[in-house]
């Protein structure tokens, strides 16, 4: 408790505040990056509040980032949310505050900050800024509508709608408080879970093309060519990357996503441990949902051989 309680300090010490959180952002990332936005400009309204970074179009619904001059960092108070390195930050003006704090759900790749809380017990860091609210409420913090459907479609997005193993019996207590307060959770999950026609097409594509290994092992090439024909961007794919997990037999899996200077490779395991895999390629993340990036094709099989020991 000391490290939240040192952040609820540190938000009511500072006027302006900058939340960061990592590139390529999912509903977790924009979920506490938000909901702890809504949180501090509720319960403090006199405070400057900002939230920045790159933006994915299909989650437009949630957030819209502020652009802020370089001189907002001045005497200002950084934190970054859901992001274990520094290297992943959107936004790499977040060196630029006056301090820096980290809140994250992630394994420690990277321990920066200058206060830094780290809970790889929690499914997601929007259920860590739920906690921060519990513990913050005798400080001032404070909760709206607009903050508990933020954080409640980061929790539904980093469990997979509450089927991952991450999720926890406090996951559970944690969202039966968020949807007290009424926002509309069909039209978030519509929202959340519509699928435009383009990418159902490509999902028949990455289905009728997978490779399955004798160890469960199971890759899709996805080449810009590729992306090109179904009128998909390399961003999108990472809407698909867990069709393979209902697969019978497949353990582990892989998108190779090629984008203009680098191959993206999304990993995702039904048990086996990936993240150290992911880390020996420029990447991390999860035990058992995790990135990485290679930059030539004939990296590509190394890495499988990587993942065929894992499963072995």
């Amino acid at each position: 408790m000391n490290e939240q309680l040192h952040i609820i300090n540190k938000i009511k010490e500072y006027q302006t505040i900058i939340i960061h959180r990592h590139v390529r952002p999912d509903p977790d990332a924009y979920g506490a990056q938000g909901a702890l936005a809504e949180l501090i400009r509720y319960s403090f309204p006199t405070k400057q509040v900002y939230i920045v970074g790159d933006e994915d179009p299909s989650l437009a619904f949630l957030l819209t980032m502020d652009e802020i001059p370089d001189d907002t960092y001045q005497d200002a108070l950084v934190i970054v949310c859901d992001t274990a390195n520094q290297a992943r930050i959107a936004d790499q003006r977040y060196a630029m505050g006056k301090e820096l704090i980290k809140i994250d759900h992630h394994p420690i790749v990277d321990d920066y900050g200058d206060c830094s809380w780290v809970d790889t017990n929690s499914s997601s860091t929007s259920e860590m800024i739920y906690e921060l609210l519990v513990i913050g409420q005798e400080q001032g913090l404070k909760c709206n509508q607009r903050a508990a459907e933020l954080m409640y479609s980061g929790i539904v997005g980093d469990t997979g709608r509450f089927l991952f193993p991450s999720t926890t019996d406090r996951t559970f207590r944690v969202a039966s408080e968020l949807v007290s307060y009424g926002f509309d959770r069909t039209k978030l999950y519509d929202q959340l879970y519509n699928t435009k026609l383009h990418i159902a097409r490509f999902k028949g594509y990455i289905l009728q093309n997978i490779e399955i290994s004798e160890s469960g092992v199971s890759t899709i090439t996805i080449t810009k060519d590729t992306l090109s024909e179904f009128g998909m961007t390399p961003l999108e794919t990472s809407q698909l990357v867990g069709v393979l997990g209902d697969i019978e037999g497949v353990r582990v899996w892989a998108f190779f996503v090629e984008e203009e200077d680098m191959i993206r490779v999304r990993m995702r395991s039904n048990g086996p441990v990936i993240n150290k895999v992911a880390e020996k390629y420029n990447g991390g993340g999860h035990p058992m949902a995790s990135g990485a990036t290679i930059y030539r094709w004939e990296e590509k099989q190394s890495v499988i051989d990587d993942l065929e020991a894992v499963c072995r």
